[in-house]
């Protein structure tokens, strides 16, 4: 199932981080922060690679993988929490 351009910009609105960008790729969406892949959109879900600056944000995430065969990423469930999103997010700024 592609995910609709709808949750999209649902998502991308929620986050409003400068440098926020997408890419549509095979029905889903490509997220990047100033150039930087940090997840997607996968069947209207917001999934986040697994890094650990997202992994110490999101302890207790659900793990989902965005396609069979895929890697596990983290599956944020709160998408309407921008504060929280945008801290998330910016994480990748600081990590290694």
């Amino acid at each position: 199932m592609a995910s609709s351009k709808s949750y999209l910009d649902l998502v991308v609105d929620t986050i409003a981080l400068p440098g926020l960008s997408s890419r549509k790729m095979m029905g889903e969406y490509l997220l990047y922060l100033d150039g930087v892949l940090f997840g997607g959109i996968y069947d209207d879900r917001l999934l986040l690679k697994l890094l650990p600056a997202f992994r110490a944000l999101l302890p207790d995430a659900p793990m989902e993988t965005p396609y069979p065969g895929a890697k596990p990423m983290l599956l944020v469930e709160d998408v309407e929490n921008g504060d929280r999103l945008r801290e998330i997010i910016e994480a990748i700024k600081k990590a290694p």
